[in-house]
């Protein structure tokens, strides 16, 4: 086995990746990354571009399989909407949500100033397009060594027109959607609404979603336009908890039971209760041919309710701020430079979960977060094809913890000031459908309100900023007339005061700073069209492969009398392998495989324990037919696990008692039909 994946290894390092938009993105769509505002084959930095086409390759449920198929992108769904995700890392950092990554919807931020992402709150067809900057973005995002998620609600095209959706699978699985846009060159409108819930595999799993969002964009004049976008989620999940192996092998579908005083998950009646809503608007204005302006201003307000096995969350965090971004553009010279600011207020309390209900007052915390960055970024185009790109960012801080139930109120506050993250890159055109590249950057990452606050109510203001630098190399390119497209990206990131969850003798979550990692890998892939078409209504087949290798280690850790330098960084599988076989027909008719593998994986800080290697296998066939008038349907099967293999979603590391896996449902089929109406698309 070894031996079959070095060469898979070495396959891939030498004839390399793409997306499943990666011919088109290569040749013409425009790159907003780094505000590059290139082609992909013209941006010196490891990007991932997924588009309509490779989100519509599985159920239109989740996107969680869809992110899946990225090198170097692992995104965990432990329970349904219970999602995690790492981008070049482990999930050390996030026993559940997103954190070390910034994430921004339609320009605005959407990460909290204290960190966290709520990924959950977005539903599938509330995302459009996503641009993915793996490696530290801190040069012009602020805070996250892990990558920036760059978010688009609308596509690039307006079209006026209606679109539904419906589809039902196992588990009580049900999905709807309805999509509305009206209006003209100067004003439009783009309404979305989306009602997804599920009875769940596992016993205490269900899941109700409905996410809500409006977007608006109008001119205002020959130079300027303004944009406002609204996005309301009300989400509940239940979480059934984590298993040992011995109940994973026996019984998947079983929610974690009752341990000696540990009510069990059913009994606790442990779940989510998420609202969130987001409000923002956006004016650019073109000065002249060379200058340009953006600036976005936003509020958002989360309520969130959550019954746990050892207590009672009850939090309410509003935060609010802005981003403002000038740019100068001629022929040869792009500048960037604008500052970034941020406000939370949240009301953290716990109590104690008796029955699902919260009974007794255990922590009452107030949190005060402000960050604030400003960036300047320049990229010169220089003789024989060379593309130089150098930034900098400043970055500061604070976080304050007030805790209110006991007397005399304490304050704890921790700083963060003045954290300078710079990058530099070069790339060398060599052909116009191939180039090279090569850039250095500083990351950092301060702990997150969850990490500095988590739901056991220990608090953990001593706790240091993870840093870290990251050195790149990659390439990018076509071959037969953009038949064959790849991508391959080398680097070496080291990082220090890496943050890490413990779980007490209880099994309640803090965390520590671990000292210091060393993660280094290849991400490689291969795209290769047999018959180039227009997706499912054009005669195409292609065949795609994309692999990870990981070294990623600790170089120096110890807890307590225990050396953990140089073991395996758990949550991180030393190879992963997806591979596809795309076919359309001009009929109508088409059909996606897609195979994935993924490596035993570390569990614990002492490597002792680790999961199974994973075999899955996917599929969707369809018939999308264009009609008359621009009426347009898709009816669609889809199938996921349909090996019907045993695995975890996700893993709860370092877990006390072993108690790692969380059970992944078993062979799921679903059926859905999309009815499109819409006019000619205008820009």
């Amino acid at each position: 086995m070894k031996n079959k994946f070095l060469f898979l290894l070495l396959l891939c390092s030498f004839t390399a990746a793409a997306q499943s938009d990666s011919v088109q993105v290569l040749q013409s769509a425009e790159v907003k990354a780094f505000a590059q505002k290139r082609k992909l084959i013209d941006v010196p930095a490891a990007v991932t571009v997924i588009g309509k086409q490779q989100l519509n390759r599985f159920s239109n449920i989740s996107l969680v399989p869809v992110l899946n198929t990225q090198p170097g992108i692992r995104m965990e769904e432990r329970s349904p909407g219970s999602y995690r995700m790492n981008i070049r890392g482990s999930s050390l950092r996030a026993p559940f949500g997103v954190r070390n990554v910034k994430v921004y919807y339609n320009d605005i931020p959407y990460t909290t100033p204290g960190g966290d992402s709520y990924f959950n709150q977005l539903g599938f067809t509330t995302v459009s397009s996503l641009e993915i900057i793996k490696g530290p973005g801190s040069s012009m995002y602020g805070a996250g060594t892990g990558g920036v998620i760059l978010l688009q609600s609308q596509p690039s095209n307006f079209a006026e027109g209606i679109s539904a959706m419906i589809s039902g699978g196992n588990w009580g699985t049900q999905n709807y959607s309805l999509a509305l846009k009206g209006g003209n060159e100067k004003f439009q409108n783009h309404f979305n609404y989306q009602d997804q819930r599920s009875d769940g595999y596992r016993v205490q799993s269900a899941l109700k979603r409905k996410v809500l969002n409006w977007d608006l964009n109008a001119k205002t004049g020959e130079k300027g336009e303004l944009s406002g976008h609204f996005l309301y989620s009300d989400l509940f999940y239940e979480t059934p908890g984590a298993l040992t192996r011995r109940e994973f092998d026996s019984f998947p579908q079983a929610a974690r039971p009752r341990v000696g005083a540990t009510p069990g998950a059913t009994e606790a009646r442990a779940s989510i209760k998420q609202q969130t809503f987001l409000a923002g608007i956006q004016y650019r204005y073109q000065f002249n041919e060379n200058w340009s302006e953006v600036t976005s201003l936003y509020g958002a307000f989360t309520r969130l309710r959550n019954p746990g096995l050892f207590n009672y969350s009850w939090t309410q965090e509003a935060h609010t701020g802005g981003r403002t971004q000038y740019e100068y553009r001629d022929k040869r010279l792009t500048a960037q430079f604008g500052a970034e600011f941020q406000q939370g207020f949240t009301s953290a309390r716990t109590f104690r979960n008796l029955n699902g209900n919260p009974d007794t007052l255990r922590t009452d915390d107030d949190v005060n977060n402000r960050s604030f960055i400003v960036f300047a970024q320049g990229s010169a185009e220089m003789g024989n094809n060379w593309l130089l790109t150098a930034g900098v960012s400043i970055n500061q801080l604070r976080t304050q913890v007030s805790r209110l139930n006991r007397y005399p109120v304490t304050v704890n506050e921790k700083k963060y000031s003045n954290e300078w993250a710079p990058r530099v890159a070069l790339l060398k055109k060599i052909r116009p459908s191939l180039s090279v590249y090569a850039s250095v950057s500083r990351g950092f990452s301060p702990p997150t309100t969850s990490e500095i606050l988590p739901s056991s109510g220990i608090l953990s203001t001593d706790l240091e900023a993870e840093q870290g630098w990251n050195y790149e190399a990659g390439s990018r390119g076509q071959f037969y007339n953009g038949r064959l497209s790849y991508d391959v990206s080398l680097f070496y990131f080291s990082l220090r005061n890496a943050i890490v969850i413990r779980r007490d003798t209880q099994g309640r979550d803090f965390f520590v700073n671990a000292g210091s990692t060393q993660q280094q890998g290849i991400e490689t892939a291969l795209s290769y069209w047999f018959i180039a078409g227009n997706g499912p209504e054009g005669k195409s087949s292609r065949v795609w492969l994309s692999h990870t290798f990981y070294a990623f280690r600790y170089k120096d850790y110890q807890k307590g009398t225990t050396d953990f330098s140089g073991k395996d960084l758990p949550s991180v599988p030393r190879h992963a392998l997806v591979g596809g076989l795309d076919l359309s027909h001009k009929k109508g008719f088409y059909g996606n495989i897609t195979y994935t593998y993924t490596d035993p994986i570390p569990l614990n800080d002492a490597n002792t324990d680790y999961s199974s290697a994973v075999h899955l296998l996917s599929a969707r066939v369809g018939w999308a037919k264009k009609w008359s008038a621009g009426f347009r349907t898709d009816f669609f099967l889809s199938g996921e696990n349909l090996s019907n293999a045993d695995y975890s979603a996700g893993f709860d590391l370092n877990a006390a008692g072993g108690r790692y896996f969380n059970a992944a449902p078993g062979r799921s089929v679903s059926a859905g039909v999309v009815v499109d109406w819409g006019r000619k698309e205008s820009k």
